[in-house]
């Protein structure tokens, strides 16, 4: 079952607070770099959004990471994009609880896999 339209509003209010807010890019290069989500289902994918270099009007989108909710379990499981371009899951912590676990997980990136 997809996200309801009230789960939708609290976690976007979520990601600009405990996500965004730390990882938006600074005033000066907006115009460069855009952040993004896109929720489908019961999945949520962040990216950044890039002008492409050999292509002047294109933007390119850059994956950082997907959770996906599994409602019948109550978890929360985090996959990060390899050079196959294919979702993985995060196999340091594949599994979370919340939102806030999965979106701090991420956000430290202690094995450099969202950020590089």
């Amino acid at each position: 079952m997809a996200f309801t339209e009230n789960e939708t509003a609290a976690i976007l209010s979520q990601l600009e607070d405990e996500f965004w807010a730390h990882h938006r890019p600074p005033l000066e290069l907006r115009d460069k770099l855009r952040e993004g989500q896109r929720i489908a289902g019961q999945s949520i994918e962040l990216f950044l959004n890039r002008p492409a270099f050999e292509v002047p009007g294109d933007w390119i989108e850059e994956a950082i990471a997907k959770i996906r909710y599994f409602r019948s379990q109550d978890v929360w499981v985090i996959y990060w994009q390899r050079a196959d371009l294919k979702w993985h899951r995060y196999d340091p912590c594949p599994e979370v609880e919340t939102l806030s676990e999965a979106l701090a997980t991420i956000h430290e990136d202690a094995h450099a896999c969202f950020f590089g």
